[in-house]
């Protein structure tokens, strides 16, 4: 059975992926950088995007405010590093999936400890 603290993670991430149906975690019609139109244009960018963005938008919630502070500079340093890439779809999509799996950790240790 799923316990109480997991059920309430995926109710929030339901509720922010119902409530941001944009393309992209910004509006792709404001797109500035070689980087932000990549992404909006390629799908599979877009979509990494989307489930990135939800992902640190929920544990940025759930996590201790000294985590949460770590979080937020690795995240500073992670866009830095994205916007390196600039529209290198390859360049791109490692470093999603490479901000991805240190947010499925940080993820995983939420559902194993429970939101703070």
């Amino acid at each position: 059975m799923i316990n109480k603290k997991l059920c309430g993670v995926i109710y929030l991430a339901s509720i922010f992926l119902l409530s941001n149906t944009q393309a992209a975690s910004f509006k792709c019609d404001a797109a500035k950088t070689k980087t932000e139109h990549a992404i909006c244009e390629h799908r599979v960018l877009n979509d990494a995007d989307v489930k990135m963005a939800t992902t640190y938008n929920i544990i940025r919630k759930l996590v201790p405010m000294g985590t949460r502070g770590v979080i937020q500079d690795q995240q500073v340093k992670w866009l830095q590093l994205r916007d390196q890439c600039q529209d290198n779809v390859k360049c791109l999509s490692d470093v999603y999936q490479m901000r991805q799996q240190k947010l499925d950790i940080y993820m995983d240790r939420v559902y194993k400890q429970g939101p703070f």
